[in-house]
């Protein structure tokens, strides 16, 4: 009863604290409510919190609650912390609760978060996770464990967190990964940790209590099975050799480590052990009789690792070897491993299709095996021996191999001159290489016997390195700090009144916040802040942000532009409207055709104010300014010199090169009465407006005719109209020498030739200006041919309008029309190929 209180009780306080983290915008309780959920992790004596208390909040409310941290990640009130209330509050509940809910939900943070000031925190945290030991807190806490408490899934999730921490940062961060998680340094740094939390393990059975080394089995073998097995086992191994030489605990703690290895492991950790060891004691001391017990292990080691992989260093043999002949239990399985090589070497089909390499291999093995057995063995294994000796030298004598035939006869030698046959020896004449004395090498007395090199404990080494640069960054600042009050020991002395006052009239108050440094963080601050300061900041910083990365800005283009054109001023920001258009002009530009097509359909929808559809006219309209500009010129030389740099043809291959010395030959020659000012060429670049064109033009033509609700274009909304059909003459004017420019030119008569006696002079010169963009922008030639019937009903109307309008901006340009009217009709009727026109 006492227990279902105690839930109770934690789980309505942990509830009123997340609801305080969702809703509430006042500081104070924010800090109250963080420091509430301190309270159950604080096992010290000024701990409010009982620790059933504490275990429950642990048990079913931590990762809840770091859950919400990472999600209200973005929230004003986070920013509005100081930097240290920040890193104790907010960061501290990752690093101080139970590791393995930590380091979960970071994984899955730094899995799920885009790249933004977030992603960068929530990697600050993780690396700090890293630095404060907490690796070894979490498997320590498994050891603690005699039995598991937690799910398979959820270990096994844990596992390939744990294990591929390098892959998931690296994946994520891309070239901005920290160096801490980089395999070079977390791997080794993992191997540190397993070893404190093999030392702690050492302790606790000396103390007399129960442990578990499952879940630090499982870790080695998931590292070494991912590749990993040389940077971890290369701290652990001599660490582990150096413990285990004195110490039975030691001894018994790698056994039941290594008993513990799930079997699809077993491979990978006994490979990487048998070259990361110093000798054949070391290995039996680590792994102890595991050959006898383990099925998997005694097939690697007696197998394996001598008959079918064959890359491995002469070490390796004579640790192997060494190894199954130090114990008298272990000795069995060396005869098993002689009579397996003798066989393999004597076998005619091995000696003609294996490799020699491989070859030269099973010959160190023989001889080593045969080297390491007592003369009572070797009389015991005469028959097979010889056997051996005399199929397997015919074999190798027989090959027409050099090398082959010199590995027979000097392991021939040998293997006689143990045996004894009759007194007599077999002596062979060959010449010496580097093969031969390496096989004669291993025969020298105490081959076998490799000293063991001295152990480094580089067990400390990440720990002593992290507190020495801590102790000397302190040391630096208690010096810094004693040279400044020792500087001038008199300087209360000295009166300031001389001085003179420095000018501050100009200074400006820093802001608190910062502006953001990536798109996705800018959008988020416009959607659910509630800052002035960051709301301004970001708005201030979005332009530039989406012409600085265009790619973040077409991921997100659709979606910052709504939430743009919903944007209102409520802060009072300087500026706003001007702000708000840039970033809406850049992002259209970034992303056009989606863009384009939400703005165009958001033009005819419900609900919008007069002033948003003029926005989205005007966006529209800025937008198709700058794609109709020409590239600039540091874009064309960024583009450019990549090629250049690449390959750069020989002058005299370039035809350009000849033409332009002949054309100053012709030009030095050339007698001239009178010279002309020579005209700049005019460069061709491309136009990015011209594909697009019709993306900005043809849907703000389909829904005119339709009045809304809230919106009749051909009724009250006379202002719209006007500006309308100016920004569609402007599209028009901007597709000059576009292919779609004729369809557009026909499409903007016909609309308006319905408004063109329209009440509102702003919609007639609207009318005026559309039908002067047509002349201009369309090809002569198509005006011939597809508006042939309209064309004398146009002039006579502009003719009209020149003489009658009352607006005398209206009358200037009915002029303008008719004159380039008139000089498309003359200059199509003085081309012999032109169309003729039907009068």
């Amino acid at each position: 009863m006492e227990s279902l209180t105690t839930n109770t009780d934690v789980r309505l306080t942990v509830t009123r604290c997340f609801r305080t983290l969702k809703s509430s915008t006042d500081c104070s309780d924010i800090i109250t409510a963080l420091r509430t959920l301190h309270s159950y992790l604080d096992e010290g004596p000024e701990s409010t919190a009982t620790s059933p208390e504490r275990a429950e909040f642990r048990r079913a409310h931590y990762s809840s609650a770091l859950q919400l941290l990472v999600s209200n990640i973005q929230a004003d009130w986070l920013h509005q912390l100081t930097a240290a209330q920040r890193t104790e509050l907010w960061d501290g509940l990752f690093l101080a609760g139970p590791p393995e809910q930590a380091l979960l939900v970071l994984m899955d943070a730094i899995g799920e978060l885009r790249p933004t000031s977030n992603l960068d925190h929530v990697v600050n945290i993780t690396e700090k996770f890293l630095q404060r030991r907490r690796l070894a807190e979490l498997l320590w806490s498994y050891c603690r464990e005699a039995a598991p408490s937690d799910s398979p899934q959820l270990r096994e999730t844990l596992l390939g967190r744990i294990s591929a921490l390098p892959d998931i940062t690296a994946n994520k961060l891309q070239l901005n990964n920290r160096a801490l998680f980089l395999p070079q340094q977390y791997y080794p740094l993992l191997a540190t940790e397993m070893l404190t939390a093999l030392e702690r393990t050492c302790q606790a059975l000396r103390a007399g209590t129960d442990c578990s080394l499952t879940f630090v089995a499982q870790t080695l073998g998931k590292v070494c099975i991912q590749g990993h097995s040389g940077s971890v086992l290369a701290v652990m191994a001599p660490r582990l050799s150096a413990c285990t030489r004195s110490d039975m605990v030691w001894q018994r703690v790698c056994w039941k480590l290594l008993e513990n290895v799930p079997q699809r492991w077993m491979e990978s950790v006994l490979t990487g052990l048998v070259q990361a060891v110093s000798g054949p004691d070391a290995l039996g001391r680590i792994i102890g009789n595991l050959v006898l017990t383990n099925k998997k292990a005694q097939f690697v080691i007696t197998h394996k690792l001598l008959l079918l992989q064959y890359k491995y260093e002469t070490r390796v043999l004579r640790i192997i070897l060494g190894y199954l002949a130090a114990d008298r239990d272990r000795r069995p399985l060396l005869i098993q491993v002689l009579r397996s090589v003798s066989q393999a070497w004597a076998n005619s089909s091995a000696v003609k299709h294996t490799p020699l390499e491989q070859q030269l291999y099973v010959s160190k093995a023989l001889l080593l095996s045969v080297s390491l057995l007592k003369d009572s063995e070797i009389q015991e294994l005469r028959s097979e021996l010889l056997q051996c000796m005399l199929g397997g030298m015919q074999t190798h004598l027989d090959s027409n191999v050099v090398r082959i035939r010199r590995m027979g006869m000097v392991i021939g030698e040998y293997l006689s001159s143990r045996m004894d046959i009759n007194g007599t020896k077999l002596k062979f004449e060959y010449d010496q290489d580097e093969e031969t004395r390496e096989l004669l090498s291993l025969l020298a007395p105490g081959a076998c016997d490799e000293p063991e090199a001295e152990p480094v404990n580089r067990a400390d080494g990440p720990e002593e390195t992290a507190e020495t640069a801590e102790s000397a960054q302190n040391a630096s600042q208690t010096t810094s700090g004693a040279q400044a009050l020792k500087t001038d020991p008199d300087s209360d002395l000295d009166s300031d009144d001389e001085l003179t006052p420095y000018d501050m009239s100009g200074d400006q108050e820093i802001s608190k916040a910062s502006p953001p440094r990536y798109l996705r963080d800018c959008l988020e601050i416009l959607i659910s802040s509630e800052d002035p300061v960051r709301v301004e900041l970001a708005l201030q910083a979005a332009e530039s942000l989406v012409r600085k990365n265009s790619f973040a800005a077409r991921e997100i283009s659709v979606q910052m532009s709504k939430v743009l054109l919903h944007m209102d001023d409520k802060y009072n920001i300087n500026g706003f409207l001007y702000l708000r258009q840039a970033t809406m002009v850049a992002v259209t530009v970034a992303d056009c055709i989606p863009v384009t097509h939400y703005l165009t359909t958001e033009f005819y929808s419900l609900n919008y104010s007069l002033r948003q559809r003029l926005d989205i006219l005007e966006v529209l309209a800025l937008a198709a300014q700058e794609l109709s500009k020409p590239v600039t010129e540091k874009k064309a030389a960024s583009i450019s010199s990549a090629t250049t740099a690449e390959s750069t043809p020989y002058p005299g291959d370039n035809p350009v090169h000849w033409r332009n010395v002949v054309e100053k030959r012709i030009q030095s020659k050339t007698k001239r009465l009178t010279k002309k000012a020579a005209q700049p060429v005019t460069k061709a670049t491309p136009n990015r407006y011209a594909p697009v064109a019709g993306h900005f033009f043809f849907p703000l033509l389909k829904n005119y005719d339709k009045p809304q609700v809230t919106f009749d274009l051909l009724g009250s909304d006379h202002l719209v109209l006007g500006r309308l059909i100016h920004t569609l003459g402007l599209f028009m004017h901007l597709a000059v020498n576009a292919p779609i420019a004729a369809q557009m030119g026909c499409a903007l008569l016909d609309f308006v030739w319905a408004v063109r006696y329209h009440a509102d002079q702003m919609v007639r010169r609207g009318v005026l200006f559309a039908v002067c963009s047509v002349f201009l922008s369309m090809p002569s030639q198509n005006l011939l041919v597809d508006i042939s019937d309209q064309l004398f009903e146009t002039r006579s109307w502009l003719a009209d309008v020149a003489e009658g309008d009352p607006d005398a901006d209206c009358r200037s340009l009915a002029v303008q029309s008719l004159v380039l009217l008139d000089k498309s009709l003359k200059k199509q009727l003085q081309d012999p190929q032109a169309p003729t026109v039907e009068t």
